[in-house]
């Protein structure tokens, strides 16, 4: 993959690319919707209770340094000509905290008419020099522009810190994080221009240090960065933290500064983007994802029927494995459903034969999904169980437990 930058690259070769990411744009919404986001935002709004602007004005005015022009004129003129380059309209305060910690934030304005606000720890002004201080506070600024502090609140309120994220919704969450942070590091380049700048500040952030000093060169650094993502571009690396890691960030800022076209663009960011997608980084995870669609699939049809219980059952499980449980359903129901179950047993017993009960297990729930039990899906269970080596009184047991435990008669059945 090529990522050699040009140190000035012109803006007129991405002046048509957009710096938004289509699935980021997908998730916001699908993540908004599912948390009801305009109904939730509609009572807040009645009962005033959140208070956050209240809470981030006092702790900026009263611990942090505000920007002002006749008190830091240099920075208040680099922060606005930053804003204005990325015609950004809405009014910001601009603060610098006396913090050692190689860190900015942005915070959006909960209430009209407030300020937002971008704050920019001082440990920054020791490393950064003045363009790379424009990435960062272009980072920021792209926060905002993008909105992403609306979408985190809702979430925060909806899952205050004690409650449970369904894993499924953790990993879209999380995936959503990582492609924001990618479209704000676009905003921090557009106020740059300059691919070495960006790289250079996304080191010194990992880092802390100065490179100029340590005698680090560009051409190195990239070098080092083509090293490090060719690793998790081999199946190797996951990427699970809020941020993606920075040989992705490096390499997509690389693909927006050079290509040509938008699909050119997606293309590039097509190959990255399956880098967050990864949840599990062993081959053992996609046989069990390929067992858990394929033989949710067989059983459910043993009456003709895939029902929505037995559907919901499939989905549940499959969403420790997969961000996109639904996409991943329907790539498995196109191919050959009977092949795919066989190949997954088979590929899983080889890796780890003590997962015969689990798998069995989960046949079992899928039968009892639906809350009726029928002869022929009990003679699967047993030709299933002796396939994998298991004796009918192992499997008889594993039954007996999964109805004294979960099973819950059809309400159809009784009244």
């Amino acid at each position: 993959m090529e990522s050699q930058p040009k140190t000035k690259h012109s803006t007129k070769s991405r002046k048509h690319l957009k710096p938004a990411i289509a699935l980021e744009k997908q998730l916001s919404k699908q993540i908004y919707n599912a948390l009801q986001g305009s109904i939730v935002e509609a009572v807040l709004k009645k009962i005033k209770t959140s208070g956050a602007d209240t809470y981030w004005r006092s702790s900026m005015e009263g611990h942090s340094l505000k920007v002002q022009q006749d008190l830091l004129p240099d920075f208040y003129r680099l922060c606005h000509e930053v804003k204005e380059k990325l015609h950004f309209d809405e009014p910001v305060d601009f603060y610098i905290t006396g913090d050692s910690s190689v860190n900015a934030f942005s915070v959006a304005a909960e209430d009209e008419g407030e300020p937002n606000i971008v704050n920019v720890n001082s440990a920054l002004f020791d490393l950064m020099t003045e363009d790379e201080l424009r990435f960062v506070i272009g980072h920021e600024l792209g926060h905002l522009i993008n909105k992403d502090t609306k979408l985190a609140r809702l979430v925060q309120f909806v899952f205050p810190p004690e409650a449970a994220v369904p894993v499924s919704l953790q990993y879209k969450i999380r995936l959503h994080d990582q492609l924001a942070e990618l479209v704000a590091d676009r905003y921090g380049y557009m106020a740059t221009d300059d691919l070495g700048v960006c790289v250079t500040a996304f080191f010194k952030l990992a880092s802390g240090l100065d490179l100029v000093k340590m005698n680090v060169s560009i051409d190195a650094l990239i070098a080092d960065n083509n090293r490090r993502l060719n690793y998790f571009l081999k199946d190797k690396g996951v990427s699970r933290a809020t941020h993606p890691v920075n040989p992705i960030r490096v390499q997509a800022l690389n693909l927006f500064s050079t290509m040509k076209t938008q699909k050119e663009l997606n293309d590039g960011m097509d190959e990255l983007i399956s880098i967050l997608l990864k949840v599990g980084n062993s081959e053992l995870d996609e046989y069990t994802a390929q067992f858990i669609v394929s033989a949710g699939i067989i059983v459910a049809n043993i009456d003709k029927a895939l029902n929505q219980e037995e559907y919901n059952a499939i989905i549940e499980n499959l969403a420790d494995l997969k961000i996109f449980p639904r996409k991943f359903i329907e790539e498995v129901m196109s191919g050959d459903i009977i092949q795919t179950f066989n190949s997954s047993v088979e590929n899983i017993l080889k890796v780890n034969p003590g997962m015969r009960e689990d798998m069995l297990d989960y046949m079992i729930q899928i039968v009892i999904s639906d809350k009726t039990i029928s002869n022929e899906e009990m003679d699967m269970l047993y030709d299933f169980g002796r396939n994998v080596g298991l004796s009918d009184m192992e499997v008889a047991t594993s039954i007996a437990v999964a109805i004294q435990k979960n099973y819950i008669p059809s309400m159809l059945s009784i009244s």
